[in-house]
């Protein structure tokens, strides 16, 4: 095109210098010019735009996970990577580097909280210090000194956990090509991204606001305090992150099986096929997935899901050996941090706070604010993802029973009552260390623990000051009443 361009002009360069073309000529030569401008323009973003298109596509649940890994190898949180082969096949790599990464991150953390526990230096510290302050710091430190060490020990000592769930999410495509399933992870890539991004994006904001209103303010945090505030946040958030990835891997997988179930009652509500013979199966519009058009007895398929459902319950069981004890820590964390912090803002939003420090209110209710928010989101996240994927699988029960209702061979009746005793003995079900359940019944638990403890907190502070004045006017009286005896 840009030959074609340049051999047009030529001509009519020629005609504008000797003098004898006419403005409608100049106007068409522009504009043609303009034309061919934007054609390449256009074309150049249409072939920019195909390569980032194929790079959120993926064909495999590793190669779907690896940004990922990459940013949890990073941090020392998992001791293997995503690897592609020359043949384009991409698997997960154990290296060295890995657990000495581990172990560095480990060390850090220790010595960063512990250091920042006997100088009593904290982030809080700097906007102001009381005694409620000082016990809220303290316990802040200690419960995030744990959660690393659990975090950062987990990642060691059960990895094999881990990777037992990777291997079986993988097999799985195997089981679903049986019943003419190709899965496309482009959905869980896009969305681990997606999230990624958020999560660094907001770490990113607030660890930059954080900074410079001290730095403008005069306060020059120490070493050992950065490292404390950026680990624990942002080690928090990608530990978040990867728990989320993987429950929204059981979600996806499971809303296949059962759109693989749902088709096959269509097929029978309307007829077009007999129960008992060989037929045509599975149209789905799902974009995570595409149906390939094979030849199926519906008592095969009911079996291949039946097995899918197993291995997908065992795979979340697998998962839920591995983050049990870390979504504890977080957790905890994360409410120690949300009761305190909306008991600071309450506290001077009441003016019943009588803090000596040289940041403003405004400023002082932002902070706390800001961090209140970035850990009831940590929470919402978990809760969310892990509630999901229940659902998803909840949803399975009701849709096998209704085939159950609609069936007319007995074999197919046979598989369906093994189907739904499966469901009764085989559940979803992400727990902290088996304490409490992780789904929607969590924010109930949480928000009443939450008001009891700001309500204690707010008591205290209010009878504080009288407290002490009693006392001295106690003493006054007996006073004056041992002067008037004697």
């Amino acid at each position: 095109m840009r030959r074609r361009f340049v051999i047009y002009t030529l001509p009519v360069c020629a005609i504008c210098s000797a003098e004898s073309c006419s403005p409608a000529a100049v106007r068409v030569d522009t504009l043609w010019q303009t034309v061919v401008r934007v054609a390449l323009a256009l074309s150049v973003m249409s072939a920019t735009l195909h390569r980032v298109r194929r790079y959120f596509i993926s064909s495999q649940v590793y190669e779907a996970l690896r940004p990922l890994f990459f940013l949890t190898f990073l941090y020392g949180l998992t001791p293997f990577h995503v690897v592609r082969r020359k043949m384009g096949e991409s698997y997960v790599k154990m290296s060295c580097f890995g657990i000495f990464n581990i172990f560095v991150y480990i060390i850090l953390v220790g010595f960063c909280y512990i250091s920042s526990l006997r100088q009593g230096e904290s982030i809080v510290g700097y906007f102001f210090r009381t005694e409620i302050s000082v016990i809220g710091d303290r316990l802040q430190i200690f419960n995030g000194l744990i959660a690393g060490a659990v975090i950062y020990t987990s990642a060691i000592l059960k990895r094999c956990k881990l990777l037992g769930t990777l291997t079986i999410l993988h097999s799985l495509d195997t089981n679903f090509s049986n019943i003419g399933v190709r899965v496309k992870y482009s959905r869980i890539f896009r969305y681990s991204i997606l999230l990624l991004v958020f999560k660094l994006l907001i770490l990113g904001v607030y660890f930059v606001g954080v900074f410079q209103l001290l730095v403008s303010l005069g306060v020059t945090p120490s070493f050992c305090v950065c490292m404390t505030f950026f680990l624990q946040h942002s080690v928090v958030s990608i530990a978040i992150c990867l728990f989320c990835i993987i429950a929204f891997s059981f979600e996806r997988r499971l809303s296949i099986v059962n759109q693989v179930l749902k088709n096959l009652a269509h097929q029978w509500d309307t007829r077009s096929l007999k129960a008992v013979q060989k037929q045509r199966s599975l149209q789905c519009l799902d974009s995570f997935s595409m149906y390939t058009i094979v030849t199926k007895d519906p008592a095969e398929i009911i079996q291949e899901s039946m097995e899918i459902h197993q291995l997908i319950c065992e795979a979340a069981a697998t998962a839920n050996k591995y983050f049990t004890y870390q979504l504890l820590t977080i957790i905890s964390i994360a409410f120690l941090i949300i009761v305190f912090d909306a008991y600071y803002v309450l506290e001077t939003l009441l003016g019943k706070s009588k803090r000596e420090s040289k940041f403003k209110t405004v400023e002082f209710v932002t902070f706390f604010s800001c961090q209140m928010i970035l850990y009831l989101i940590a929470i919402i996240s978990i809760v969310e993802g892990s509630n999901r994927a229940i659902k998803k699988s909840e949803k399975t029960g009701g849709i096998v029973h209704s085939l159950l209702n609609k069936t007319k061979s007995a074999e197919v009746k046979e598989k369906l009552q093994q189907f739904s005793m499966q469901l009764m003995h085989l559940k979803i079900n992400f727990t902290a260390a088996g304490l409490f359940n992780i789904d929607r019944t969590l924010y109930f638990t949480i928000s009443g623990a939450l008001t009891t403890y700001l309500i204690i907190l707010l008591q205290f502070t209010t009878n504080s000051p009288s407290g002490v004045e009693n006392s001295s006017d106690c003493c006054g009286s007996l006073q004056n009443l041992t002067n008037h005896t004697n």
